[in-house]
């Protein structure tokens, strides 16, 4: 179980570090405003995107969300990762940077796979 919890915790903090922390440090440098606009999303969107992967960083670190929410944190951030890649492969073709979403996903699935593995134990 101890093992089970320390791949659980260091997949989630990975997340929440890159998904939660990066974006509001971020959000608002010249970088990250173009590309949105690069992508062909309004400025705004960026805005709400990363107020929402902080409200569902907030939801998978805290243990005590009732695991309904949890749920549907890890969909968001799945549809996240999915519709990211599908924008850069639409924008920009085929590339490195359009399978970087879906290596955040895998890690997202860990966390996932583990979060169900110890909510069986208790």
């Amino acid at each position: 179980m101890k093992k089970q919890k320390i791949v659980f915790w260091t997949a989630t903090v990975l997340i929440a570090l890159f998904e939660g922390v990066m974006p509001a440090l971020t959000s608002q440098t010249e970088l990250a405003k173009e590309g949105i606009k690069h992508l062909g999303y309004p400025e705004y969107f960026g805005t709400a995107l990363v107020v929402f992967k902080i409200l569902v960083v907030i939801i998978l670190i805290v243990p005590k969300i009732p695991s309904r929410l949890k749920e549907w944190a890890y969909a968001g951030f799945t549809f996240n990762f999915i519709f990211a890649m599908i924008s850069h492969a639409a924008v920009d073709g085929i590339n490195a940077q359009t399978f970087f979403p879906l290596i955040v996903l895998f890690v997202l699935s860990v966390s996932y796979f583990y979060y169900h593995q110890l909510k069986k134990q208790n």
